[in-house]
């Protein structure tokens, strides 16, 4: 069973502890982590902390898109964002997206992702599995026919 506690005290990488795992001189992303997030400041950061326990031997990126959060939702993110300034993108709106165009914060996200592929995880979700990137990224690149990967879920 899943231990959410532990999850949750566990220590984080820094930022110069990932990006010490990428192979070659490039800090170019090979994926984009697309999040999106509206008043989630009891799980944003849950979902930032699956992010950076990734272990990776490539470079990638985390673009966090807050609608306009009324809770302290954009104050997290813009924490975690001064501590890893190379990694995470903020994007913190000051009038909410969602309620012109449903469609807008996930593609304010894509508009400036530079990743070759990208990885979606809302902001009240978060991967518990440390090897996920790299485990889907090497599906992809072994087998080229293929252009989506999904996991199992609890």
């Amino acid at each position: 069973m899943f231990d959410l506690k532990a999850f949750r005290e566990q220590p984080l990488p820094t930022q110069a502890q990932i990006i010490s795992q990428w192979q070659g001189n490039s800090t170019s992303p090979l994926v984009s982590v697309i999040c999106t997030a509206y008043n989630q400041e009891s799980y944003i950061e849950d979902a930032l902390k699956g992010f950076l326990m990734q272990k990776t031997d490539f470079p990638f990126e985390i673009i966090i898109h807050d609608d306009a959060s009324t809770d302290k939702t954009a104050d997290i993110i813009n924490g975690y964002a001064k501590k890893y300034p190379l990694i995470i993108k903020p994007i913190l709106q000051k009038n909410n997206q969602y309620s012109i165009n449903g469609h807008l914060p996930l593609l304010n996200t894509i508009a400036v992702a530079s990743g070759e592929y990208l990885a979606l995880c809302e902001g009240d979700d978060f991967w518990i599995a440390a090897d996920k990137l790299q485990f889907q990224v090497g599906i992809l690149n072994q087998h080229q026919s293929i252009n989506l990967v999904v996991h199992n879920a609890y």
